[in-house]
């Protein structure tokens, strides 16, 4: 190992965290590690970040010209579990350890999914808008409310996040059923969920969550021909990532009366524009990429990310290790 400091450098999200964990994780490296505001262009993000060894990003895109112009760069840390805003492979090819951190929030994500579909369900802000303004009755004229136990709920996407919601939508006597071709059949079976293709699920749900990764193949899987499919009474969650759902078909699905609501956290721009045809639907609950969010879970991930980059920068394999195929025998991978 060198004796030579290497350098990590955390960019900042939009909201300022403190990442003094992550700067302890890494002293026995050594690493001396600064943190960048948020910074979303690519020139500003190499210059930077010249001589980075590591970069840990939770917004700040990390693509194919960033890792080229960072010739020392040896692996890239995402905050959280998904992970598009990095050219993996890209990242694979120049021999560079991309790493995300899967397991902090996935109740977190699961439970807010959950409370979206309660919300809507229960009419919870529909509700507490009309006791405030002096009205009083328990029903909504005209407008269906389903029961919960005994309907349908499907699932785009079995993976962590999605089988906690799967856990935890089951216990409310619901059907499950889910669509993710890449899951083995025996998750499925442990759950006691029905695999069915994306056609079935969106004609038989009753509520939809969405739990997928953003990648070529998911954007706008929740589109136009989804929206054909689905119940007029039907409901959609999405705590995944924005650009799964198409929000322009979202848009004139709901005002077709294709399907009754939805709620969404996550958006195809963020932050999302004040006047989003979305944000004037009585029937749409918005929410600020806040799912993953408690206290404890937050508190986590800088020491996660800090022994993550510490790992790699002392010549061990991280946890969590998104290209697997640059420890593959004769692949290329910087060297320390």
């Amino acid at each position: 190992m060198t004796d030579k400091p290497q350098h990590v450098y955390v960019i900042q999200s939009r909201a300022l965290r403190d990442y003094a964990d992550c700067e302890a994780a890494l002293a026995h490296v050594p690493a001396r590690m600064t943190t960048v505001p948020f910074v979303e262009r690519e020139d500003e993000i190499i210059a930077r970040t010249r001589d980075a060894d590591a970069l840990v990003v939770s917004l700040s895109p990390v693509t194919r010209g960033v890792m080229s112009a960072l010739e020392g760069l040896k692996v890239v840390v995402r905050t959280g579990v998904g992970y598009d805003i990095i050219d993996v492979a890209a990242a694979t090819e120049l021999g560079v350890v991309v790493v995300n951190v899967p397991d902090i929030w996935i109740r977190e994500v699961a439970n807010h999914a959950l409370a979206l579909l309660l919300a809507l369900n229960r009419k919870i802000i529909t509700l507490d808008r009309q006791v405030r303004a002096g009205a009083w009755s328990a029903g909504l004229s005209g407008d269906r409310t389903g029961s919960i136990h005994g309907e349908t709920v499907g699932i785009v996407g079995l993976g962590n996040i999605g089988t906690a919601f799967a856990r935890r939508i089951a216990a409310f006597e619901t059907t499950v059923i889910a669509h993710d071709p890449y899951v083995e059949e025996a998750r499925f079976k442990a759950l006691g969920v029905e695999r069915v293709s994306l056609e079935e699920l969106a004609a038989r749900a009753d509520y939809v969550s969405v739990h997928t990764l953003l990648n070529a193949e998911t954007r706008h899987l929740i589109g136009e021909a989804f929206f054909r499919r689905m119940k007029p009474t039907a409901i959609l969650i999405n705590t995944s990532r924005g650009p799964v759902v198409d929000e322009r078909a979202l848009v004139r699905a709901l005002e077709g009366k294709q399907l009754a609501g939805a709620a969404l956290d996550v958006w195809e721009k963020e932050p999302v524009a004040a006047d989003h045809p979305l944000l004037k639907m009585d029937n749409v609950i918005a929410t600020p990429h806040a799912a993953y969010f408690s206290s404890p879970a937050v508190a986590q991930v800088p020491r996660r990310c800090g022994e993550e980059v510490a790992r790699v920068l002392t010549g061990q394999r991280p946890l969590n290790v998104v290209n697997p195929e640059v420890y593959a025998p004769g692949a290329a991978r910087r060297a320390r």
